[in-house]
């Protein structure tokens, strides 16, 4: 008889033809963004003074940033709001979060003209900068999600540290430094935990600021005094769709059943909070009379229209249905479309309603910014996949009572 699930290294087979079309695009993007570090932003992008930004921050960062999301709303929802029945999400969530604020540091080394000026914000401090913030928020928000995988890399190799060869001598230390480490973190995990959620807000929400610094280059459909709280509300309203996506995904591809017992409950969730986004959005357009726009078939009113009806009303009614909460197809469909409509609400802002005013030319991106783009999406798959084999990040079924001990569970991993 089965014991209940629980977080365990993956033994599924690595390569797979889809894992080859992902390492060619992989290889591809990581070739771009060396051929743009060292000839140059203006050789593999349509970047230009008058648009300083486009697919790299508004599809690596912005989006990238919200769709990490996952992160924080399932360390919210199962440590500090103590709701052991969803940790089972919780460690895909860390890693996704990990892993995409990873890539969100690169994308930003990749999109600054002088890359190899990126350390400047840790030492030159512009305390009335909403760039600055989101900076400094960021690099320590992605220090602590390092510090949150911590437990996890100690639960996998202490008592197990067997390196052979020249390097047998640093095995007692190295296993001495783990322990003590498991130590510290049991006490102090907490902390990090909150700190995590607390820069999570800062820094979703300053993102919407630095868009209200372009005043008038904005459309008026996105320009208002509320987007900060308009970028927090779709980062945690895109939360649990993204950690049900990933996690239906994750079951698909490793041959596993899913949890829908608990993604069923996160669905529930969703309702409510795509509910109060669409409540401000809808009501900020109202107060500002910005509905006026909506009548000009322009490419701005029709991509708003597209943001709002896809990316919130659709999904919302399919989250309120208890017949999509228990498909995993339609659950994993309606979850897809609030990530679509967070992705387009990204793209929308800033790139679609911005329109410097001495433009030539519109800005498209170029091949090389779509390969760097579909490059570092492809590496954070496979970094995923090739991790669940190491570490006790996806929960399995097991054959046998799960044992009641912190170090015995340890042991199961050898």
């Amino acid at each position: 008889m089965n014991a209940s699930p629980r977080p365990t290294p993956l033994s599924t087979k690595f390569f797979t033809p889809g894992v080859m079309i992902l390492t060619l695009l992989a290889l591809n993007g990581v070739a771009v963004a060396v051929a743009r570090l060292l000839f140059g932003i203006g050789a593999v992008t349509n970047l230009s003074d008058q648009y300083p930004w486009g697919l790299w921050i508004g599809v690596d960062v912005a989006a990238g940033v919200a769709l990490a999301a996952g992160g924080f709303t399932s360390a919210a929802l199962g440590h500090v709001m103590n709701r052991e029945d969803y940790h089972a999400i919780v460690r895909p969530a860390l890693l996704t979060a990990m892993l995409g604020y990873t890539f969100v540091a690169l994308a930003v080394v990749i999109d600054i003209g002088r890359w190899y000026y990126i350390w400047h914000p840790l030492v030159m401090w512009n305390g009335n900068s909403a760039l600055f913030e989101v900076g400094l928020c960021v690099m320590i928000y992605m220090t602590v999600l390092y510090i949150e995988f911590l437990p996890i890399v100690t639960e996998r190799f202490v008592g197990r540290v067997r390196l052979k060869g020249v390097f047998s001598f640093i095995n007692r230390p190295l296993d001495t430094l783990l322990r003590i480490l498991d130590r510290l973190l049991d006490k102090t995990i907490f902390l990090f935990i909150i700190a995590g959620v607390v820069l999570s807000t800062l820094h979703q929400s300053s993102l919407g600021t630095l868009m209200i610094i372009a005043g008038p280059k904005m459309h008026p459909l996105w320009q208002t005094p509320i987007l900060p709280l308009l970028f927090l509300l779709s980062a945690v309203a895109v939360g649990f769709p993204m950690i049900i996506f990933e996690s239906l995904i994750a079951s698909r591809s490793f041959g596993l059943k899913p949890e829908m017992a608990v993604l069923s409950r996160l669905g529930r969730m969703v309702g409510p909070l795509l509910g109060i986004y669409l409540g401000f959005k809808i009501g900020d357009m109202f107060i500002r009379e910005t509905f006026v726009y909506l009548a000009d078939p322009t490419t701005e009113s029709v991509m708003f229209v597209l943001e709002v009806l896809l990316g919130v009303v659709i999904p919302l009614r399919m989250f309120l249905s208890p017949s999509v909460l228990r498909s995993p197809l339609w659950l994993f469909v309606a979850s897809s479309l609030v990530i679509l409509g967070v992705l387009l609400n990204r793209i929308n802002n800033f790139i679609i309603a911005y329109t410097p005013p001495y433009a030539s030319v519109v800005y498209y991106p170029s091949i090389g910014e779509i390969s760097v783009t579909v490059g570092f999406i492809s590496l954070l798959i496979l970094a995923y996949r090739f991790l669940t084999r190491i570490f006790p990040i996806v929960s399995v079924p097991q054959k046998s009572p799960a044992p009641t001990t912190k170090y015995a569970i340890r042991g199961s991993f050898q």
